[in-house]
């Protein structure tokens, strides 16, 4: 949610809550939670964990009563959630200003829950002395153990760098004949088509997407991390104003306020971004130009920014290439990319792809090499 646009009337509220420290780090005001007293309650339902609330009686006095699942998100918790996305941000970006100062370097790398946070993670470069930002994709707490192996591997046991992670795809793959084996029960009421010509793959979906339908898009192997970054991906035309609602409406099943990604050629960046640092990750947030924001309306956030993800030629070749046919089509080097899910983990194998594909309203799957239609 972008700061600016909504009200930050609770932003009093948080500071009370989150207090800056002249050093760069922040402390919190313990009166307003419970777990230092009294612990957390944890309970098993289906063998998922319920936690039980973290906060005391003062955070309610100061807030107002916790939401529910399931209740209207109102206003005021429109404005809760700006209120903290601005003191999260006033507190990430007074952390890494100190860390510049301290430190004198201009590299930085993050990892943890918190550099999962695009909409700070964007405003590094242009509020801090850092000049090259580097955020993995899988950058959650768990991410962190990569930071980890490579401190060993290189301070420790004095290997020299050679590994350097641009690109995300590090899970299963699937050939065609394991597609061909999926498909082989599954034909009723849809039109398979195998097509082996790679530029041929590519101008049929970059048509369709042009066309305005919702293309499926499942290719090579499963990124790691929690975004799909074009070979898991549901693509559509981001030139369509209504392409949100239809995607909310028949496939995603989610909350109108959450955004869907540009995925845009990295020579293109500079021409529709305000900032042309690339980022392959979809894990920072920057300006959209304003005389670009009428061209890409459906990738575009009430605030004119966009959570872009750059595609590279080398590291995802085809993706690329579908990008760039689309280009050739519609003068525009961007194809809207959500995760290929409804509601439900990112699909994985074919079968999972198929079971999204034949439940939901999508009218395309490219499937390998496979060009399915309803």
């Amino acid at each position: 949610m972008a700061t600016n646009t909504r009200s930050l009337d609770y932003l009093d509220a948080f500071q009370r809550i989150i207090r800056l420290e002249k050093d760069g780090t922040f402390k919190l005001n313990l009166d307003y939670f419970r777990h230092h007293r009294e612990g957390v309650s944890m309970s098993w339902e289906e063998g998922a964990p319920v936690v039980g609330p973290l906060w005391s009686a003062e955070w309610e006095r100061l807030l107002g009563p916790a939401r529910k699942p399931g209740d209207e998100i109102t206003p005021r918790h429109q404005a809760i959630a700006a209120s903290l996305q601005a003191v999260f941000e006033e507190a990430y970006l007074d952390l890494l200003l100190h860390l510049a100062e301290e430190t004198g370097l201009r590299r930085l790398c993050l990892a943890g829950g918190c550099a999962m946070n695009s909409v700070a993670n964007g405003k590094i470069l242009d509020q801090t002395p850092f000049q090259e930002v580097y955020i993995q994709s899988a950058a959650g707490d768990a991410g962190t153990a990569i930071g980890a192996a490579f401190s060993v591997w290189h301070e420790r046991l004095g290997h020299p760098r050679s590994f350097v992670m641009d690109h995300s795809y590090w899970g299963p793959q699937f050939s065609n004949d394991d597609i061909r084996g999926v498909l082989g029960s599954r034909r009723e009421g849809i039109t398979i088509t195998e097509l082996h010509d790679e530029e041929e793959l590519c101008r049929r979906t970059a048509q369709a997407i042009a066309d305005g339908k919702v293309v499926g898009w499942f290719q090579g192997r499963m990124e790691w991390g929690p975004r799909a970054l074009g070979n898991r991906s549901i693509l559509a035309d981001p030139r369509r104003p209504e392409m949100k609602d239809i995607l909310n409406e028949r496939i995603k099943r989610r909350e109108p306020f959450r955004p869907f990604a540009p995925s845009i050629l990295v020579e293109a960046v500079g021409d529709y971004f305000e900032q042309r640092y690339p980022d392959p990750f979809m894990l920072k947030v920057y300006q959209i130009k304003k005389e670009k924001r009428s061209v890409i309306p459906a990738v575009t956030h009430v605030d004119g920014s966009g959570r872009l993800q750059t595609v590279d030629r080398g590291a995802n070749p085809l993706y690329w290439r579908l990008i760039k046919t689309f280009e050739s089509l519609t003068g525009v080097p961007v194809v809207l990319n959500t995760s290929f899910n409804e509601n439900e983990p990112i699909v994985r194998t074919p079968s999972e792809a198929m079971d999204c594909f034949l439940r939901t309203q999508m009218d395309v799957l490219v499937l390998g090499n496979f060009f399915i239609e309803r």
